[in-house]
């Protein structure tokens, strides 16, 4: 069978064979109930207990702060709806260029009273200090900036921002699912009351994340039931996942340095090569994670492109995989100022660990032929 060259891995990632060895016995000759207080329910529980502290390890927190969740969607939500059940309404403050699972949730508080603000960022995706500044003026309660985007790439000065939101009495979030295996990720040192992770970005399994939370910020459940995660996220554990969420941040940690040396290298090959085609390359000038490259061919529609690409063999996105539904142009390119045909015109690739210079070599190779059939047809239709 057919098995396209994969460079989207900002979408998911494979799971590491590793950590599928973890997680097997839970398949099945190990099984058993977290809450259950015979052997079996024992070992299901010595087994959270564990993948919890590998979690914790891998971002310098205490296991009693980790609440596992079924991704990062929730875990986000959790943080922002959770804290905000606890407070008076007023003013909830996301940056520009969050993922949906923090924008939505945001603007879903809105209709409970609060006031909901976007941060602007500049032309490279980086937040816009001056416009930070004046809304912290106004107090606050909730701040959410994410660590990473997940399209551009952009690392943001997150310990700075949530020092100020400290000193201005408000409650500081942190969407660090795209960084953790990417870069150093310390929930200490980044100074937030909430971390937000997920395992399916780290070659782990889908359904199995994290919110690492501050044990000063009073959470309200958003599931309630039988009280598992300190009464927080009631339902049953899904041991096999966690087991695995576990083992890949263990391995995450252990890899990170090599990882990041190589990709970045594959990504600067990548990069001339797309200038030497004519492409823009988004945030070029910003801090960006070592694996994501957005581009734009000016004149080429990104979605067709992407298209073009997979059947010629690789598979890319023109986004946000959970936004691909929308045929609206990039909202993180939007926000950056970004002039709406070149941003329908983006595609993202994000590379991972089977990536090589093959790969990168022959990926060029194939937008360089599609760029030409693309604008030879364009030429045709005018």
């Amino acid at each position: 069978m057919f098995a396209p060259v994969y460079l989207d891995h900002n979408a998911t990632t494979p799971l590491d064979p590793a950590v599928r060895e973890a997680m097997l016995p839970w398949f099945g000759e190990r099984f058993g109930n977290g809450s259950s207080r015979h052997e079996y329910g024992r070992a299901a529980r010595k087994a959270i207990d564990e993948a919890r502290a590998q979690v914790a390890a891998a971002v310098n927190a205490h296991p009693t702060e980790v609440l596992f969740t079924s991704g990062g969607s929730e875990a986000n939500n959790l943080f922002i709806k959770g804290a905000a059940s606890n407070l008076k309404p007023g003013l909830v403050a996301i940056s520009a260029i969050e993922h949906p699972c923090v924008r939505e949730p945001a603007r879903q508080l809105q209709r409970a009273g609060w006031r909901c603000e976007e941060i602007a960022v500049d032309e490279a995706g980086r937040l816009d200090m001056s416009h930070f500044q004046r809304l912290l003026a106004d107090k606050p309660k909730l701040v959410s900036v994410m660590l990473a985007n997940n399209e551009t790439g952009v690392i943001q000065d997150v310990p700075v921002l949530a020092a100020q939101v400290r000193a201005h009495g408000g409650w500081m979030h942190c969407d660090a699912v795209q960084a953790l295996g990417k870069i150093d990720v310390d929930f200490r040192a980044l100074g937030v009351h909430g971390l937000t992770l997920s395992a399916h970005k780290i070659y782990g399994p889908i359904g199995a994340g994290a919110l690492i939370v501050d044990k000063r910020v009073e959470l309200a459940p958003l599931i309630a039931g039988g009280g598992q995660e300190r009464n927080l996220r009631s339902g049953t554990e899904n041991v096999m996942a966690i087991v695995g969420f576990g083992a890949a941040c263990e391995r995450a940690v252990a890899l990170r340095r090599d990882r990041t040396e190589r990709l970045g290298r594959l990504q600067q090959r990548l990069e001339r090569g797309l200038v030497a085609l004519g492409a823009t390359i988004f945030s070029a000038e910003a801090e960006r994670l070592a694996n994501t490259s957005f581009f734009a061919m000016a004149g080429v529609d990104g979605e067709t492109l992407v298209g073009k690409l997979d059947r010629a063999g690789y598979a890319v996105a023109s986004g946000s995989a959970c936004s691909s539904a929308n045929p609206e142009p990039s909202h993180t390119l939007m926000a950056m100022g970004i002039e709406s045909g070149l941003a329908r015109s983006a595609v993202r690739v994000s590379l991972g660990d089977g990536s090589t210079e093959q790969d990168v070599d022959g990926f060029l190779g194939a937008l360089r032929e599609n760029l030409q059939s693309l604008r030879t047809l364009a030429a045709m239709a005018v």
